[in-house]
């Protein structure tokens, strides 16, 4: 693809704030590129902590079930301390609103080629407690449908890609499923304005899918005593819901699906939000699909493109992490909780764009 310089004169009002970092009506044109804002203290201030993480195929029940309770964000609590207070205040400090942030990042990505990466759940479409009924609104759709159209975009989730097309059903988007295990770009035909577009099919982990499948149907059998757990199918990754399991169940769900994986060395236990997801053991991840993504577009090693990815989950964090060891682009997490995050920017929740419509 041919680089073109992007300018955002007039940021459009009333955008889904997920989206709205790169929401114009305006055409390419020639500007002289500019370093995007700094938020407080330096040059996209990020946290440099990363998540703890478990051993993927040992360590205790009890630690998977204590870091099962840390991600359940929704919890209610009745009071709020002073010392949560402070601590979310100063975390909004190192990672400020993306919206009050607006207008500086728009004249920031001026003469850069934007790149927008969109993680589906929690993102584009509310969390909810059946996986399938994750439904986008209209006009969130429609942010999205105007966002393709000027730039790049893709959609990386850990569904199975046939499921969040479903969902999206928009055909002039890369998808990206299974954490970026089976990637599949828009024809030529389907895109307007981007001429260079091509299809794109990519899945490292074909190999898997015998084992993922039994792996798949044991855990329905095995899981079927435990009121509320949902097993999903995602073709190269498996996904079993607790969103809906009493939490005194928790730990017992864990050791389940932990004594299923102990015949299966080549798949691996990991964790997001209100889910437990089982992979290959390959090195790949959200960060590796949008590097693909960046490399099959021609962006590999250009300085005038802005990835922008927005993402709510731990498995976001990969793609952050990319972003922030190029130097370039711009992480935002939409959470309503202080997190450890290698984003720079933050967002409450999808529908945060009502607040300036």
């Amino acid at each position: 693809m041919t680089n073109q310089n992007v300018v955002v004169p007039n940021a459009r009002k009333g955008v889904d704030i997920t989206i709205a970092m790169a929401l114009s009506k305006s055409l390419f044109s020639p500007v002289v590129p500019k370093p995007l804002p700094a938020a407080p203290g330096g040059y996209f201030t990020i946290s440099r902590k990363m998540f703890a993480k478990k051993t993927e195929t040992g360590g205790k029940t009890n630690s998977w079930a204590d870091s099962m309770r840390d991600s359940s964000p929704t919890r209610v609590k009745s009071t709020t301390s002073l010392s949560e207070i402070e601590e979310k205040n100063t975390w909004i400090v190192n990672h400020p609103s993306a919206l009050n942030m607006f207008e500086q990042i728009v004249n920031g990505s001026k003469g850069k080629q934007i790149v927008m990466f969109l993680d589906y759940d929690g993102t584009l479409s509310p969390i909810v407690e059946d996986p399938d009924r994750a439904f986008m609104t209209n006009e969130m759709r429609e942010a999205v449908r105007d966002v393709a159209r000027y730039f790049p975009t893709a959609i990386v989730t850990g569904r199975c890609r046939d499921k969040v097309y479903s969902f999206v059903r928009l055909a002039g988007l890369y998808y990206a499923g299974s954490h970026g295990m089976d990637i599949k770009g828009p024809s030529k035909n389907c895109c307007r304005n981007i001429t260079d577009y091509q299809g794109v099919l990519f899945q490292p982990a074909s190999e898997f899918l015998p084992m993922i499948d039994e792996v798949y149907n044991v855990l329905l059998e095995r899981t079927k005593h435990i009121p509320g757990a949902r097993v999903e199918d995602n073709k190269f990754c498996i996904s079993v819901h607790f969103r809906c399991v009493e939490e005194k169940m928790w730990a017992a769900l864990v050791e389940q699906v932990r004594s299923v994986l102990k015949g299966y060395p080549q798949l691996r236990l990991t964790q997001g939000r209100k889910v437990l997801e089982i992979r290959p053991t390959i090195k790949w991840d959200k960060g590796k699909a949008l590097e693909f993504l960046l490399e099959s577009l021609g962006y590999a090693n250009s300085t005038d493109v802005l990835p922008v990815y927005i993402g709510d989950d731990r498995t976001d964090e990969d793609a952050f992490k990319v972003l922030r060891n190029r130097g370039q682009g711009l992480g935002i997490l939409v959470s309503k909780v202080p997190k450890e995050t290698n984003a720079s920017y933050s967002l409450q929740e999808p529908t945060e764009a009502s607040s300036v419509i």
